[in-house]
């Protein structure tokens, strides 16, 4: 009986040690939403940003900057372009940042350009901040965005490609006479166009905008921003053509255009949407079509561009 009990002990003390040596991991914490302000160059500025559910335990994450159009505002974004799923599934952080007057120096004359902000100082910095106070993967920090944001995605593709990974740009092209002509970063940057034929704000074969009220600004058609990415990334000129399923049958279509073999892997894509407006894929209407025109409902936009995003690093 005495070497029944010593076995015991024994047997004890040894799980012990083992409890001891391979510590359990905390638990997940949940999903976490807050807004960050910061002074860049004298001027107040904020930033909504969203940690995924389990970010403590999920090494250094990638990160998305999802930027709003003229007029609209962190949380319109959200609502149009609602990343929060991908980021909790995938594990990823997602940056909504706020424009001054809720508008973005986009290189056309908007109130932010004329006032002189610089929005490119601006990301570099929440860069910086969001690499120091979380878990980001530093090669790892992409760019997309609606209308004017979409035109900021652009001028952080073509200024501020030692930050940004890949861009995707929705409903915008790039500003015609100072940006696309000065477009020269320092590495290929992997780089998706998506536009409607009929978008009644920025026309898809560029020029003059004038519609809407927005802030005017020569601009490149949806071809030419493909054409300009694929030159500076050494892709092939002769894209794959494939038409997407029309598996909803809403008056729209989507051709996509494939151009691969970038240097470093890099890759263009168009997606042009017949029939579609000034709306993001499956995303909120966020005004009546009468205004905007049609969102397609035949692809996820925010799914497709983090399937081309992650991808790529830096």
């Amino acid at each position: 009986m005495r070497h029944i009990f010593i076995l015991i002990a024994i047997t004890f003390l040894i799980s012990s040690c083992k409890k001891d040596n391979n510590p359990t991991t905390s638990a997940d914490k949940p999903s976490e939403q807050k807004t960050i302000n910061l002074t860049v160059d004298g001027n107040a500025r904020s930033f909504i940003v969203y940690l995924p559910t389990g970010y403590n335990n999920a090494g250094e994450m990638p990160l998305i900057f999802a930027i709003h159009g003229g007029s609209g505002t962190p949380e319109g974004m959200i609502n149009i372009a609602n990343f929060k799923t991908i980021a909790d599934r995938d594990k990823v952080v997602l940056v909504y940042p706020a424009g001054i007057q809720n508008n973005w120096n986009d290189g056309r004359p908007t109130t932010p350009n004329q006032l002189g902000i610089n929005d490119v100082s601006f990301f570099n910095q929440m860069c910086d901040y969001m690499i120091n106070n979380y878990s980001v993967d530093g090669t790892k920090i992409y760019a997309t965005g609606i209308s004017n944001g979409g035109f900021m995605s652009s001028r952080l593709g073509c200024e501020l490609s030692n930050r940004i990974a890949a861009i995707a740009v929705d409903a915008a092209t790039i500003e015609a006479t100072t940006i696309a002509p000065n477009c020269n970063p320092g590495r290929p940057v992997p780089a998706i166009y998506i536009h409607g034929t009929t978008d009644p704000l920025v026309p898809f074969t560029g020029g003059q905008m004038t519609a809407g009220g927005t802030a005017g600004g020569t601009v490149l058609s949806h071809f030419q921003a493909i054409d300009k990415w694929v030159t500076i990334n050494g892709c092939n000129s002769t894209p794959t053509i494939t038409d997407l399923p029309d598996i909803a049958n809403d008056g729209t279509t989507i051709k996509q255009r494939v151009y691969s073999g970038g240097t470093n892997g890099s890759e263009v894509v168009s997606y042009v949407v017949l029939n579609g407006g000034h709306t993001w894929p499956q995303g909120y209407q966020y005004l009546n079509e009468a205004i905007i025109g049609k969102t397609s409902q035949d692809m996820n936009a925010c799914e497709v561009i983090w399937a081309f995003f992650k991808r790529f690093s830096r």
